[in-house]
């Protein structure tokens, strides 16, 4: 996995570069001591895993990690064990409290391999599984794709609307149509993704489900025609 460190402090940087250097599947691809200089890197480059601070001068990791767009797998790291939770909502893979032992250090980076891996057999079989992994609530929760009737985007989180429940892992609604088997769900405006087998009608501005109308947006209603009814409508 490709890794960058984000960090102020160049003794801390050295003992995660150290660490880094006792597994073989981290590659380190870059240090920096503060966010703007590993946002210019991260734009131009393929990063798996982010080793970020917490308290650093100008940007804090935290106002850093809210404003990043799909954001790669993070482990804080940090003295000040009060920003744990925080971490958590912005769903980062572990939280390292500094002087890091490498025994920690190993059960996160196993960790982050383990995600890594799930993504990419995910990606990979993404039209053949029947399920798939959020992380909500502090635990990795199982959601069977049929089970899902629809997916609403707000700020920061998205709601995943089930029969029984709904579940508001801190992603947004961009990252998560990509990791979807696109057979099954539809983006069908700037808030929204449908499940396609639980649509009743469709008429020109609105899609009803099993339990919910919305709306169909004007940018997504020529592909949604073309990819969900066309293809499947009875020809006379």
């Amino acid at each position: 996995m490709k890794c960058i460190i984000v960090d102020d402090e160049p003794l801390a940087r050295e003992g995660i570069e150290l660490n880094i250097k006792e597994f073989d599947f981290l590659e380190l691809c870059g240090q920096f001591h503060n966010a703007i200089t590993a946002n210019s890197f991260l734009a131009e480059n393929e990063v798996d895993l982010i080793f970020l601070d917490i308290q650093m001068p100008g940007i804090t990791g935290i106002e850093w990690l809210k404003n990043l767009v799909n954001p790669p797998m993070v482990i804080l790291t940090t003295a000040y064990p009060e920003f744990a939770l925080k971490g958590f909502e912005l769903n980062v893979v572990d939280y390292l409290l500094k002087p890091i032992r490498l025994n920690r250090f190993m059960q996160a980076v196993n960790h982050a391999k383990e995600i890594h891996q799930l993504k990419n057999n995910k990606n990979t079989n993404k039209e053949e599984v029947d399920y798939t992994y959020v992380s909500a609530d502090r635990k990795y929760i199982k959601l069977l794709y049929n089970d899902i009737i629809y997916i609403e985007g707000m700020k920061d989180y998205v709601i995943i609307y089930t029969e029984k429940n709904k579940i508001m892992p801190a992603m947004n609604l961009k990252t998560i149509m990509k990791q979807l088997p696109t057979s099954t769900f539809a983006r069908v405006n700037k808030s929204f993704i449908v499940n396609v087998n639980y649509i009743q009608s469709v008429d020109t501005d609105f899609i009803t489900l099993k339990n919910k109308e919305i709306s169909l947006g004007r940018t997504y209603k020529e592909d949604f025609i073309n990819n969900y009814i066309r293809k499947n409508l009875l020809k006379r």
